[in-house]
């Protein structure tokens, strides 16, 4: 009996040297401080360290892999480029409208702000909505004083420009006295009532000073500005201060004979 009792008492200072011997590889601390201890502070342990560091290499390696980098490159640049409607630091207030002046083709001639680019080159001018290319082929006679100059056929089209700079100018007139964008030559299709109460319409030809400094002058007469002037045959045109002179005819005038007629009344009345 007493040899078995000294037996349970080995047995258990075996189990209490056990213990022990399990206590002294834990931390220095009581049992309820260690239970707080996240287990990464036991990461120097041969196995839970393993277990860990491979967790971390597959995490790193999923994080790692050609998709993952696209996707941080691509944020990165999203972040540069946009930054302040990512931060949202971008103002919410949308600018009001402003909404452009219409052309007005009225047969008043008034004309709208400049729309067009011809070259490179804002025009001033935009053609109404009754522009038309002339059935019948109108001339321009030019005159220098007593000296006449080559014809100038305006049939071919709807308007002809007719100003100082030649990049533009379907008529060049090179005197200092006119501007760039000076007038325009525009051909319409009009209603004219007849004597007998029908209406009929008609391609007629007028003119219209662009705003120009020195005007555009009509028998001798300067129009005004920015309002189409119905042109008939054998009227005279002059711009600025050139003494060149311009004689509206077609090809039904007896050209010679008629602009003979208008130079002479041009030499009377001055």
């Amino acid at each position: 009996m007493t040899r078995k009792r000294r037996n349970d008492n080995s047995g258990s200072s075996e189990k209490s040297r056990s213990l022990g011997s399990r206590r002294s590889t834990s931390p220095s601390t009581s049992r309820t401080h260690s239970s707080r201890f996240h287990p990464t502070h036991f990461s120097t342990s041969y196995g839970m360290g393993k277990e860990l560091n491979e967790g971390i290499d597959r995490k790193l390696s999923t994080s790692n892999t050609k998709e993952e980098r696209f996707k941080r490159n691509h944020s990165a640049q999203l972040q540069d480029s946009f930054g302040e409607y990512l931060r949202g630091d971008h103002d919410s207030k949308e600018e009001p409208k402003v909404e452009k002046e219409k052309p007005n083709f009225e047969p008043s001639g008034k004309l709208a702000e400049d729309t067009n680019t011809y070259r490179g080159v804002l025009i001033k001018y935009n053609e109404p909505s009754d522009a038309h290319i002339p059935k019948l082929r109108w001339r321009l006679y030019p005159f220098k004083g007593d000296e006449a100059l080559p014809v100038l056929y305006i049939h071919r089209q709807s308007a002809y420009l007719i100003g100082r700079d030649r990049k533009i100018a379907d008529l060049p007139v090179d005197h200092p006295s006119c501007s760039k964008q000076h007038a325009v030559f525009q051909y319409r299709l009009t209603p004219k009532d007849l004597p007998d109460g029908t209406t009929v319409k008609r391609i007629r030809p007028y003119i219209i000073d662009l705003g120009s400094a020195n005007g555009t002058y009509l028998n001798n007469e300067r129009i005004e500005s920015q309002r189409f002037i119905e042109l008939r045959e054998k009227d005279v045109l002059k711009f600025g201060f050139s003494t060149r002179e311009f004689v509206l005819l077609n090809e039904k005038s007896h050209d010679e004979e008629d602009v003979e007629t208008v130079k002479k009344v041009e030499l009377s009345s001055s």
